[in-house]
């Protein structure tokens, strides 16, 4: 069995390096060149694996069992009420108290021939953890190509109906991690929509809306900062952008979500998912009181997290995507940083 601080490192023929810990799967740096060989770790997070262990257990970790957000921690499934830990608020985040953020995963290395390295994470979560319905067994994989595509693939089976939204928590900033933040990174959405969030209720509403003529609109690509300093009511609410945005032309096949860039460092990634939403948030409450790497404050705006995963409060809102899985099926979801 693996320890919480066991490091596991994935590296291709590129200089492109991924090492993760086994406590949350947690991803503790991504290393990635650019044009001229110059490497930067494009991960927020901490100089140590000491200090990650001690520090923000979101950051790069594994999320569930359902990640973003559920209004008052509540949801009925098959007639049956469910009541989970409130932990964001009034509402129930990434888990709860408990998330799988916070859990020793098993870790093995394993032989795919789509990838230069490959290791499979697996948690079995019991029946009534974190107050949800059936045993879940979980299996991740972290892979990464020489065509340097960081790819996560994630599968789940339940012995009970039950809910669940899986994701992955990097923050990205491809100047790199300490040099500043991504408020000069240029941004790309593939979505023409956007489910917008409400102060008192403390995530989205139900409404499904158009980008068009808002802070929210990257459909063509443009600087972040200039949704940061928008004046733009859902801007306000959160000080920034903690959105989930709705990917066009979702099939559950693999779609272009993202693209970021930053053109000083001449770095680029795409984000790829076969999820209907993904979640962007831009480390607004980062307030310069940690240490992260380079021995730099961890300040506000330092890092993008995109976070592939189904709509949040999904399981209370009919017009949203289904988030159930019954018991015997697979739930399925893959993810893609491909670093250009």
């Amino acid at each position: 069995m693996t320890k919480p601080s066991d490091v596991f490192t994935l590296k291709n023929s590129n200089n492109v390096e991924v090492a993760f810990i086994a406590r949350g799967g947690q991803i503790v740096s991504i290393k990635v060149p650019n044009a001229q060989g110059e490497v930067a770790d494009v991960v927020i997070g901490y100089e140590t694996v000491e200090e990650a262990l001690a520090g923000d257990a979101y950051y790069g970790a594994l999320c569930g069992r359902y990640a973003n957000r559920i209004v008052k921690g509540q949801f009925e499934l098959n007639g049956e009420q469910f009541q989970l830990d409130v932990n964001n608020g009034p509402n129930h985040l990434h888990g709860g108290v408990d998330g799988f953020n916070l859990r020793v995963w098993d870790v093995e290395a394993i032989t795919l021939p789509k990838f230069a390295q490959a290791y499979q994470l697996t948690l079995v979560s019991p029946n009534g953890d974190q107050k949800y319905p059936g045993e879940l067994t979980v299996k991740v994989v972290y892979g990464l190509t020489n065509d340097n595509e960081f790819v996560i693939e994630y599968d789940a089976a339940s012995t009970k109906d039950t809910i669940i939204n899986l994701t992955s928590h990097a923050y990205f900033n491809l100047e790199g991690a300490g040099t500043g933040t991504i408020a000069d990174h240029q941004l790309t959405i593939n979505a023409d929509k956007f489910t917008p969030i409400d102060g008192e209720i403390g995530t989205v509403t139900g409404e499904i809306a158009d980008v068009k003529e808002t802070a929210m609109d990257f459909v063509t690509g443009k600087a972040i900062n200039e949704a940061l300093v928008a004046d733009c009511p859902q801007v306000k609410l959160v000080d920034g952008i903690d959105h989930n945005f709705v990917i066009n032309g979702f099939d559950g096949t693999l779609k272009l979500a993202a693209r970021l860039e930053h053109a000083a460092s001449g770095r680029a990634m795409e984000v790829y998912t076969d999820q209907p939403g993904i979640q962007m948030y831009t480390g607004s409450h980062f307030d310069g009181s940690e240490k992260g790497k380079l021995g730099a404050p961890i300040e506000k705006w330092a890092g993008l997290a995109m976070e592939t995963q189904i709509f949040p409060d999904s399981p209370n809102k009919e017009n949203f995507p289904n988030a159930v899985l019954k018991a015997g099926e697979k739930y399925t979801h893959t993810c893609v940083y491909k670093f250009i």
